[in-house]
């Protein structure tokens, strides 16, 4: 049974009142605060991001936490291909690189859309880069679009759409219709954990309200690593097919219509 409005109504006001209640702030030093959300990093440590006024708006940086945190688990970033989509990932998200520090500047009025777009790149950029085993060789975005082309799959990677909320949300990627096959979009998981369930669960249907066209959604799993429990579950709850890796020959005739 699909979801009604009134039920996805619910869920994205539930969910901001849940990000409300579950943010903390507090002072540190003469300049800056302190913002701790209630989003998790690899080691289920909540993301902190730090706020300074500045020039009648606020810079707000994660004080190179992201990039420090990569290198120090041995994951290099300073091959031309890393730092180009390094990049292309923070551009995106309107997210700059200055030195190892992720940074937005931003207007009061904006405020919540920076804060916002600097959380989730932080997000994105650990689960771009991280990889879990020393020996796995390539990005597992890379394994899925390099798949994707090999098979003759028309695509466009990383495009982004505006939900209901205002927010921008980037899908990693979107294949148009075709016949009687509506839109798909595929996102590549490579930490399938219950937060970036319940993340691409929320960018999904706060996207699906506003954009009135039919569409499907593909969770890419990457089960090399361990998908945890009630993950696919989830998915599954919102009309979203979970794919783990490992059987993505299962709906290549579905994303190659």
């Amino acid at each position: 049974m699909s979801a009604t409005v009134a039920e996805i109504e619910k869920l994205i006001s539930d969910y901001q009142l849940w990000l409300r209640d579950k943010t903390t702030i507090r002072s540190v030093g003469e300049d800056w605060v302190e913002i701790t959300t209630p989003y998790l990093d690899r080691h289920n440590d909540a993301i902190q991001i730090f706020a300074r006024r500045e020039n009648g708006g606020y810079l707000l940086t994660d004080d190179g936490y992201i990039i420090r945190d990569l290198e120090s688990s041995g994951c290099n970033l300073t091959t031309d291909k890393r730092q180009q989509l390094l990049r292309t990932t923070l551009n995106g998200f309107g997210i700059r690189l200055r030195g190892d520090a992720l940074e937005v500047y931003t207007s009061p009025e904006a405020f919540p859309r920076g804060k916002h777009n600097l959380v989730q790149s932080m997000l994105a950029v650990n689960d771009l880069f991280y990889l879990a085993k020393p020996m796995v060789e390539s990005l597992f975005f890379e394994d899925v679009e390099t798949w994707l082309k090999a098979n003759g799959v028309r695509m466009t990677a990383r495009a982004k759409f505006t939900g209901a909320t205002g927010y921008d949300h980037l899908f990693h990627f979107v294949i148009p219709s075709s016949g009687g096959t509506p839109e798909r979009v595929v996102q590549a998981i490579n930490r399938p954990s219950k937060d970036m369930a319940q993340q691409f669960i929320h960018e999904y249907t706060d996207t699906q309200k506003v954009r009135g066209i039919e569409w499907r959604a593909y969770a890419m799993l990457n089960d090399q690593n361990s998908v945890a429990g009630g993950v696919v579950e989830a998915l599954k709850s919102y009309d979203i097919r979970p794919v783990l890796w490992t059987h993505r020959l299962e709906v290549l005739q579905e994303l190659a219509a």
